[in-house]
């Protein structure tokens, strides 16, 4: 059976390209829910934003989450919501680690 730790630890291998750091820390990812279905396996919902609305690799992004949470074991379905509601806002440790502080 998958589960949120899972899902976690594989969204903490997806990279933004342009700062160089997991959308885990960089707060991108919103909601994770589980749905363990007996018959084929779990099917994974995410709902995440990206740091900007035109992002350029959003799809990028969004293609890497999809296919690296489906190699899961036990993951049969894997969607991807993107939303801009609420705006994304960098956490104070990532500004820290950006030097933004």
């Amino acid at each position: 059976m998958v589960t949120q730790e899972d899902v976690i630890a594989v969204l903490k291998t997806v990279e933004d390209p342009e700062l160089f750091l997991d959308i885990w820390f960089l707060g991108l990812v919103y909601v994770i829910d589980i749905i363990d279905e007996e018959s084929g396996g779990a099917k994974v919902s995410i709902e995440m934003t990206f740091t900007t609305p035109l992002c350029p690799a959003g799809p990028q992004l969004v293609n890497e989450v999809q296919t690296k949470v489906l190699a899961l074991e036990g993951v049969s379905e894997v969607s991807v919501q993107v939303v801009f509601q609420p705006p994304w806002q960098a956490p104070e440790e990532v500004k820290a680690t950006l030097g933004m502080l």
